[in-house]
């Protein structure tokens, strides 16, 4: 099959249904065409891709879908974007054709968290740029690493393959009703996965950070080459090392800045997780964005504690719908969203902290009992 050139100007623009976008995905089809589709006009991002400024595979996560909402919701400078999409636009959907897939429901350290979500300043290049300063200089991590992971997960939140937060599956854990039933009907068995929401306590807050971030942001800054990234991590662990060497020697030293990780791994962890894992957990059914999101996430209670002590992550629904909005602005924004959810009859959870800490082993010693089940009688 021809790959389609850009329409002339002038001419009357090539007309496209969603079946022939289906099979853009990038994977099977002969030429490992990727279109996608924004505001009903059709883009091939078959060469794009690998160049897209958020990361490659977040916008492949799209490809052979309508893409309109996650264009709206990451990008700040909307206008700025569209001309340089001018030269993928191939054609757009034909008039028959629904504005969306017919298979979609027609509804409507946390300061660096802030920046990579350019949601700071209004300049994205000033987002960017003290993003690393941030990450890097502070905390001592890539901007491209936290980028490159952070926004699949927004783009396909629970999406088995295209959310990096749950590649923990099925090597670690066997997370989600479904995917644990066909983990054990495939006799597939990497851990004890039924007792799980036991070793979850020795694998999982204590070791993330200090045990596989440590060295694996390393690695992937040097095998990416993002020298600049590594420059500003190094002027992290100078900076430790001269403040603190003289103050408690080389033993001390090391004991500090292992308890600092430790701390901080188990903080990440079940603030970040509280919020996801019990929730749906599946392959990428394309669904709806707003769906996408509710589906995958929880919030927990408002209060001063909580705000503060989730980096305002206890509004999470409100931080998947809208990536860019300042965090201050969640709490405004939940009634409205509650509401619409109401309307349409979607789920909004919200609960007590501890609720939702508690939840996260629940969920996984549930899935676990699954995988058993399964693993042994089907």
């Amino acid at each position: 099959m021809e790959e389609p050139e850009p329409e002339p100007e002038g001419s009357s623009p090539r007309r496209f249904t969603w079946e022939e976008i289906g099979l853009r995905t990038g994977r099977g089809h002969p030429q490992q065409e990727r279109w996608l589709v924004i505001d009903r006009k059709v883009y091939d991002i078959s060469q794009f891709y690998r160049r897209h400024p958020g990361g490659a595979r977040v916008i492949s996560h799209y490809a052979g879908q309508d893409a309109t909402d996650p264009f709206r919701a990451f990008h700040l400078d909307k206008a700025l974007v569209r001309k340089y999409m001018n030269s993928l636009l191939i054609g757009e959907l034909a008039p028959e054709q629904p504005s969306f897939e017919p298979s979609k429901n027609a509804q409507a350290g946390w300061l660096q968290h802030d920046f990579g979500h350019l949601s700071v300043f209004s300049k994205s290049k000033w987002n960017h740029l003290v993003h690393k300063f941030v990450i890097g200089h502070l905390k001592g991590a890539p901007a491209s690493w936290w980028n490159h992971l952070h926004f699949q997960h927004h783009a396909k939140p629970n999406c088995f393959r295209k959310d990096p937060d749950v590649n923990m599956h099925p090597l670690f854990f066997a997370l989600g009703k479904t995917l644990s039933v066909e983990l054990g009907m495939k006799k597939k068995k990497f851990m004890p996965y039924n007792h799980q929401h036991k070793y979850f306590f020795i694998i999982g807050p204590p070791a993330l950070v200090p045990l596989y971030f440590q060295w694996y942001i390393f690695y992937f800054a040097v095998q990416r080459r993002q020298w600049v990234d590594l420059a500003w991590m190094l002027t992290f662990y100078i900076r430790f090392f001269l403040t603190y060497l003289p103050l408690l020697g080389v033993k001390g030293l090391l004991g500090l800045f292992l308890l600092v990780r430790l701390i901080e791994s188990n903080w990440f962890v079940w603030v970040t997780q509280m919020n996801h894992i019990p929730m749906h957990i599946d392959y990428d059914k394309n669904v709806d964005w707003f769906s996408t999101q509710l589906q995958a996430t929880c919030n927990v209670h408002q209060s001063l504690f909580n705000d503060w002590f989730s980096g305002h992550l206890n509004f999470q629904i409100e931080h998947h719908l809208f990536p860019t909005m300042p965090r201050h602005n969640y709490w405004k924004v939940a009634p409205l969203v509650k509401s619409l959810c109401a309307k349409h009859g979607i789920e909004y959870q919200s609960k007590p902290l501890l609720t939702a800490f508690g939840d996260i082993v629940h969920s996984l010693k549930d899935s676990g009992e699954l995988w058993l089940d399964a693993y042994l009688h089907k």
